[in-house]
């Protein structure tokens, strides 16, 4: 994230953004909120005619779509400017067809953050995973989708060796 980015770069105008961005809007994610400090996200997919599958349930790169890039745009909230931030790789399990709206909370815990600080301090990469269940209204988990992410503190923030 550049400078100028990063000083625009807050909860409700990534909301805002994001909810108005094709990719999303037209999939039917909606992002329901972000907390003030980027830790937690919650998101809703809408199921629409246009986001079915053959089977009538919710198409399942929509689901995928779901949880991309929020954990990326999470960590550059948190860490700012300082970082390179990106999605790495991805896996979905696929745990029962999606019939209603799904529903995706993020988070990143404290032990989390302080790891990726650690690990990255004097310029060494961190690939933290993080696991996301979507599930449907009834709060049963549709599919698991796992995301590693790689960062690293950019070169003029490293500390010497």
């Amino acid at each position: 994230m550049n400078r100028t980015l990063a000083k625009i770069f807050k909860p409700k105008v990534v909301k805002f953004v994001l909810n108005s961005w094709p990719p999303f809007w037209g999939a039917g994610i909606k992002i329901l909120s972000i907390s003030h400090d980027f830790r937690e996200v919650k998101m809703k997919l809408k199921l629409r005619w246009w986001n079915k599958n053959a089977n009538r349930t919710q198409y399942g790169g929509s689901i995928f779509s779901l949880t991309d890039p929020i954990y990326s745009l999470m960590l550059m909230g948190i860490l700012g400017e300082k970082y390179f931030v990106w999605d790495k790789e991805a896996s979905i399990n696929f745990i029962k067809p999606g019939n209603s709206d799904l529903f995706a909370e993020f988070c990143v815990s404290q032990n989390q953050l302080h790891d990726i600080i650690e690990q990255t301090s004097n310029g060494s990469k961190s690939f933290p995973e993080f696991v996301i269940y979507v599930k449907d209204r009834e709060g049963e988990v549709v599919s698991e989708v796992r995301r590693r992410l790689y960062v690293r503190k950019k070169p003029q923030y490293r500390e010497a060796a």
